[in-house]
């Protein structure tokens, strides 16, 4: 599909049916715990919008097959997108905080949040992030027509669905095929017989090091069918820029840290993991950060340009598109109660001063845009980098207030990310010619069973999180940074280990060139340029998750090489089948050994 202009508005299809609404709600809360689970062991989450068009439209299928086509009206196209809308909302929950401030706060502070509490607050923050992607819905994608691939990729989708009906029953089948088998392993692992990593125990004499190994260093196979599957969905530049960044951290510098004595070796119940990770996540922090600040600064251009355009545009009542739109009165309003529910929240449930809640607020629409702008041209919400800048930001204000730097950040990222991601389900409506307030319904819908879904997950998988996180089990990358910056601001740069600053300032640069090479070279050439997040991710998760991570993308490559159609078609939805599956199992393992005390 090339054209982005949108569809003219089937007036005989229903929309915002009862069904449509509780198959999105239901099916959004199936799929949020997959991207607490991925969050907290990669640091990514999963777009859901085409999962959950596929599993509507073959659950639906089969029901009124099964019933007779009497009694259960067909699942129509502009339904399912309202379905899609409100699963993808809720998924997408992940963004107001759920795997990085939140539990960053907990191992720094102590504090922890109730299940009531937190749902309110990724609530709280959710909303902003909804009204800011309705008032910047018609600037966005009707006056700049931006592409936000996610969503034309979505819509393309969701009309071959119904376009092709065989084809898309196929795509189902494969997507349950993945996730009863990623399941299946999971579960078995978990109950029957723990499946193990497997991998030689090369020594490492070069380093003088004994009693330290390849397996030690994390250089195994892992029986994770999760990470196969992101490795499929991330593709191949990022999946070799992991492995690369697996073998600098966890094959050289990690030996060479241990042999000069930088970092102590393991003793007793100490791993070669937890005792690294200590030191390594400087530098990867490094990395991260300055990359995407880097790549973020290339966006501000485009960013100046739409604000010269006029950001007013946004609540223009005259519009040449078809869609009914919602008022700039309502809008506002809308906003104004979201943002007065946030600085509320900041207070009441973190004390931070009222005036501090309210610029965290102010910041919010401003950097909503930026988002905005940035996920509709390249289709990658700018999340971290966007969190890292509030965080400097407070950090400079208020430097050792920890909690304030990290959940002021966590309002303006978490409620920029859920704009940016609802922006590509609008831009999906828009091409199939759905209503814009019917789709403003269900994203509300979403955002608060997302909200109920997420923390409960949250709280099923990581019932402690002091002991849990930042292990080979839950390294939680995206916690990693965020408490990386807020302790850097709280304690100062002779608190972390020595050595680790310049190991930062190498890493930093390395982030700033591959950004700049990224974003100048020619594209036959950046497209094998290294990402540097991705190199910096490597720094803080075990090397056997790259391994996997690099495996699922090298198949997938191979798979589109020798045969490009069939992989066009079939690798996205095995993909997400193989992500879904072990998620749900591993919750439902951790929910099992919390009831039975297991």
């Amino acid at each position: 599909m090339t054209s982005s202009t949108a569809s003219s508005p089937t007036t005989t299809q229903r929309q915002l049916t009862i069904r449509a609404a509780a198959t999105g709600a239901v099916l959004g809360t199936l799929l949020v715990p997959c991207n607490v689970y991925s969050g907290l062991k990669i640091g990514w989450s999963f777009n859901m919008s085409i999962t959950a068009a596929l599993l509507s439209f073959g659950f639906w299928n089969v029901t009124r097959r099964g019933l007779g086509e009497t009694k259960v009206p067909e699942w129509e196209l502009l339904e399912n997108n309202i379905n899609q809308t409100c699963a993808s909302s809720a998924a997408s929950i992940i963004s107001a905080g759920l795997v990085a401030p939140i539990p960053a706060l907990t191992l720094l502070t102590g504090q922890t949040m109730s299940w009531p509490v937190m749902s309110l607050w990724l609530f709280a923050v959710s909303l902003i992030g909804v009204f800011a992607g309705l008032a910047l819905r018609h600037q966005m994608l009707v006056v700049q027509n931006l592409p936000f691939p996610s969503g034309m990729a979505t819509a393309e989708t969701v009309r071959d669905i119904y376009a092709e009906g065989r084809e898309a029953a196929m795509r189902v089948r494969y997507l349950l095929g993945g996730a009863v088998l990623s399941a299946a392993t999971k579960l078995f692992s978990d109950f029957i017989y723990r499946l193990p990593q497997v991998g030689p125990a090369i020594g490492l004499g070069a380093f003088r090091l004994p009693t330290v190994t390849t397996r030690g260093l994390g250089f195994l196979l892992d029986p994770s069918f999760l990470m196969i599957g992101f490795g499929a969905i991330i593709g191949l530049r990022i999946g070799i820029s992991l492995l690369i960044g697996a073998i600098l951290a966890w094959g050289l510098l990690t030996p060479w840290l241990f042999a000069q004595e930088l970092v102590p070796l393991p003793t007793g119940k100490q791993t070669v993991y937890g005792n690294a990770i200590e030191f390594l996540l400087w530098p990867g922090v490094a990395m991260m950060a300055t990359s995407a600040l880097v790549s973020f600064s290339f966006s501000l251009p485009g960013v100046v340009r739409s604000a010269v355009a006029g950001v007013s545009k946004a609540f223009s009542k005259t519009s040449s598109e078809h869609q009914v739109t919602i008022s700039s009165k309502l809008l506002v309003a809308g906003f104004l109660l979201a943002a007065t529910m946030a600085i509320l929240a900041q207070t009441i449930i973190f004390g931070i001063e009222f005036y501090m809640g309210a610029l965290a607020v102010a910041l919010t629409f401003v950097l909503a845009v930026v988002a905005a702008r940035v996920s509709g041209e390249t289709g990658i919400p700018p999340i971290g980098a966007l969190g890292k800048v509030t965080q400097l930001t407070f950090g400079f204000i208020h430097p050792t207030n920890v909690t304030e730097n990290l959940m002021t950040a966590n309002v303006t990222g978490g409620a920029a990310g859920q704009c940016s991601d609802l922006l590509q389900d609008l831009k999906a409506g828009l091409l199939l010619g759905a209503s814009v307030r019917a789709q403003a319904v269900a994203q509300f819908l979403g955002v608060f069973v997302g909200s109920l879904a997420g923390s409960a997950a949250y709280l099923i998988l990581i019932p402690d999180p002091k002991t849990m996180l930042l292990t080979e089990e839950w390294p939680a990358p995206a916690v990693v940074t965020w408490k990386a910056v807020a302790e850097l601001f709280r304690e100062g740069i002779d608190a972390a280990p020595a050595g680790s600053f310049a190991a930062m300032l190498i890493g930093a640069g390395v982030g700033v060139g591959l950004a700049i090479a990224q974003q100048v070279l020619p594209t036959k050439y950046s497209r094998w340029c290294p990402s540097a997040v991705s190199l910096g991710l490597a720094f803080v998760i075990p090397a056997f998750n790259s391994i996997s991570l690099f495996l699922g993308a090298g198949c997938a490559a191979l798979a589109t090489h020798w045969a490009p159609n069939w992989s066009r078609r079939f690798i996205l939805p095995i993909a997400a089948g193989l992500v879904a599956g072990e998620s749900l199992a591993g919750v439902a393992s951790a929910l099992t050994s919390l009831l039975t005390g297991g």
